[in-house]
């Protein structure tokens, strides 16, 4: 039977969120998956997952309004940089501004009561309710027989008896119902999110400390090994070929810098202040500290926009003296 009213769905591509859009189809209502687009994760996930659903995907872009969210979020971090309250909250109301476009009237996501200690206990769904601004518009049908009535329920547009009461960190019961919907591919869980890593986290840590934190710079993080050269000065190195040639296209108008006649990493400096002849040369010296090919020193190339048209002949850098610059 097909039902009178629509909805959107937050959509990750994970087993939760994919049950909680064929749960609602099944009770015939028109669902509108909807993937929201960060740097800190991408879609490759979500998508290959509605592929295999047969859904279509909707991908939302929300870069910039999640970076200003994640420099002060309200409800803090995880255990590394993951405002986690803070992101399904500033989703659901990105969400709340797109319903009209697709006449849908309320909102659904896969969120499981008790499965994540920080963002899933009964009081931190009411607080990504509340900053949200739509709380009365939200339904978790894979929980929603256990927590408070909203609004598509109190005015019948949702059936409570039809939602279910999963809760907990165990997925036993979704895996039964997976298998009761033919559901035959699905990702593990986790991993969707730079934020919750520890490492990257580290770096973007760096990049807010140090006035670098912009779209462009957080893109770098995600590639290469990272060292504070200064208050004003990073630089990134390729680990092997494929971090080279990542780097390499995306470095824009940075000094860039190779061994010469001598394959090894590919190096990039991020600055804010203009560079100095010193700068070169300790970027130049923990460079050779990476090229095994090198025993003691050996001329450098660097120039901007990949033009390497000036040399620099530095020792390699002891391994202990880069450690100390290492993010």
């Amino acid at each position: 039977m097909k039902r009178k009213h629509k909805c959107l769905a937050l959509f990750s591509g994970g087993l939760d969120s994919t049950l909680a859009v064929i749960h609602m189809k099944k009770l015939g209502y028109e669902v509108f998956p909807m993937f929201f687009l960060t740097p800190f994760f991408g879609t490759e996930k979500a998508q290959k997952t509605a592929d295999k659903a047969g859904f279509e995907l909707i991908v939302h872009d929300i870069t910039e309004t999640h970076l200003k969210m994640i420099q002060n979020p309200k409800y803090g971090f995880g255990k590394n940089l993951n405002p986690c309250i803070d992101c399904h909250g500033l989703m659901f109301y990105e969400a709340s501004k797109l319903l009209e476009k697709y006449h849908a009237d309320f909102i659904i996501s896969g969120e499981v009561l008790g499965q994540r200690p920080m963002s899933q206990r009964k009081d931190a769904l009411n607080s990504v309710g509340m900053l949200s601004g739509i709380k009365d518009l939200l339904i978790r049908p894979l929980s929603q027989k256990l927590i408070a009535d909203t609004l598509p329920i109190r005015d019948g547009w949702v059936i409570k008896d039809e939602m279910l009461d999963i809760q907990g960190r165990n997925r036993k019961r979704q895996m039964q119902l997976a298998e009761a919907y033919g559901i035959h591919y699905y990702p593990s869980p986790g991993g969707g999110c730079l934020l919750t890593d520890a490492g990257f986290s580290r770096k973007l840590k760096d990049l807010m400390d140090h006035h670098m934190f912009n779209k462009e710079s957080i893109e770098l993080i995600k590639v290469g090994r990272h060292l504070r050269l200064d208050k004003n000065t990073k630089l990134i190195l390729g680990r092997n070929k494929s971090e080279n040639d990542s780097l390499s296209k995306l470095a824009q108008d940075e000094i860039v810098l190779q061994t010469k006649d001598i394959k090894g990493p590919f190096g990039l400096l991020k600055a804010t202040k203009k560079l100095t002849n010193n700068d070169i040369t300790l970027a130049s010296s923990i460079l050779l500290r990476y090229n095994s090919k090198i025993q003691s020193e050996a001329v450098v190339q660097f120039g901007k926009n990949h033009n390497l048209d000036n040399d620099i002949k530095v020792k390699k850098m002891d391994a202990k003296k880069v450690a100390d610059y290492l993010i």
